[in-house]
């Protein structure tokens, strides 16, 4: 009996630390589609870092499986619990049918708002968690890469204490862009209005005051091209923020912390981004 209520005890603590609900962040008095924007919690044992993990997917859909939920499980596994984000993106059906032509729907700046309402929640629910509220990062893939460096780069109320874009997109002006992000991210309008595009180019507004960041990409990237990563690492370079850059060249694109996905090489990334946290002193 003693072996059986033991046995159902580490199931239960087991079930405790892998991921919560859900949990809405915006206020219950917000827009309704804000009402729908959600962080899951993956809380690590004994750990006081917290990254917000933002999906990819074009800024029209999100890979919440592959890009949220096994990062957020990867993330606790490590030592670091995890809030993934599901913020606000128009859907397929605003790419198939393009009906923002003629209803707004969901585009900038919902992206943005709604992953510093993360950050708030997260610094809100701290001490909840056992989190410090210096160590309170964000990462994110493909177009959530886009979108943590956009909260890194513009100044709002919160801003994270590292970012982590992993193969992300970057600009929206240079020839190299991924116009089915930038079309996800300013609408069926906004995507041809040259003001709008610089405007969301990462790589034209990097703060002094800019976090450290870590970049991964690869160079056969079948879908963001390569040069979003260094067209970042240039600007980065430049403004003589602290940051690391690691491009692979084989491992494609989409592959997050897949043990399958990508190459044996790209997989790397993993244990150097943990290492990484290490020499700037978060972990």
């Amino acid at each position: 009996m003693k072996f059986v209520y033991f046995l159902l005890l580490f199931f239960s603590v087991s079930l405790s630390l892998s991921a919560q609900e859900p949990i809405p962040i915006w206020p219950d008095n917000s827009p309704r589609k804000a009402r729908k924007v959600t962080v899951k919690p993956y809380i690590a044992e004994s750990s006081d870092v917290a990254i917000i993990v933002c999906p990819g997917g074009s800024y029209f859909w999100l890979d919440y499986g592959n890009e949220g939920e096994a990062v957020g499980r990867w993330m606790q596994q490590h030592g670091i619990s995890a809030f993934v984000l599901k913020y606000r993106v128009p859907s397929w059906w605003a790419w198939f049918f393009h009906y923002r032509y003629i209803f707004r729907g969901k585009q900038h700046p919902d992206m943005y708002n709604d992953g510093q309402m993360a950050l708030q929640w997260v610094h809100e629910h701290a001490d909840e968690y056992g989190i410090d509220r210096n160590k309170i990062g964000m990462i994110g893939f493909s177009a959530g890469g886009h979108l943590v460096m956009s909260e890194a780069c513009f100044r709002g109320k919160y801003r994270p204490a590292f970012v982590a874009p992993i193969y992300p997109v970057v600009t929206m002006s240079d020839k190299c862009v991924h116009k089915r992000s930038r079309r996800g991210l300013l609408g069926e309008y906004k995507r041809f209005n040259k003001e709008m595009r610089d405007s969301l180019s990462l790589e034209k507004h990097i703060p002094a005051d800019c976090p450290p960041v870590f970049i991964v990409n690869c160079k056969d990237d079948p879908v963001v091209h390569y040069h979003n990563s260094e067209l970042l690492d240039s600007a980065l370079t430049q403004h003589g923020i602290p940051h690391k850059y690691l491009q692979y060249k084989i491992g494609g694109h989409g592959f997050a912390v897949s043990e399958v996905k990508g190459s044996d090489e790209a997989r790397v990334w993993r244990d150097e981004f943990l290492a990484w946290l290490k020499e700037i002193k978060i972990f």
